[in-house]
């Protein structure tokens, strides 16, 4: 599971798509750090998050698109830029799992393990405030209370 949590954050910076804007770790990190992105991947795996500018990472994944959706956090440094490259580091990994990021859309990119183009994820920015918009709030329930009449009334 671990490995499935940092391809999907290294994801968050990499891809192969044929008219993809390529990004560079600067482009890359003023379109994606501080904002929320859903996220699907070639497997299945689904889930939303956010990137800091620490290098940290919060969010939630859902292996395989099936099953719990776990919170998954982790610490300030996970992800690094490394020379024209982003790359992951995870404790207990045996490699250090490198990323592109292609912007595929105005608000969305796809990000892929350096040199695995088949192994990415496509990420969709979200605005956490547009969802509380979205839900209409139902009136309070217009119940009528009947009231006693004094006695000599």
């Amino acid at each position: 599971m671990l490995l499935r949590i940092a391809m999907v954050c290294a994801c968050v910076v990499g891809a192969s798509a044929a008219v993809a804007e390529e990004l560079g770790p600067a482009q890359a990190r003023a379109f994606i750090v501080g904002k929320l992105f859903a996220y699907t991947c070639f497997d299945g795996t689904a889930g939303m998050g956010r990137i800091f500018s620490d290098g940290s990472v919060v969010g939630t994944i859902q292996l395989g698109g099936r099953g719990e959706v776990r919170f998954a956090a982790l610490p300030a440094g996970t992800l690094r830029v490394e020379g024209t490259a982003v790359c992951a580091h995870l404790k207990g990994l045996p490699i250090e799992p490198c990323f592109r990021v292609q912007r595929i859309g105005y608000r969305s990119f796809r990000g892929s393990i350096a040199g695995l183009g088949f192994a990415y994820c496509d990420f969709h920015q979200r605005n956490p405030r547009a969802h509380l918009v979205r839900h209409r709030v139902e009136p309070e329930s217009t119940t009528t209370v009947a009231t006693a009449r004094p006695a000599g009334e």
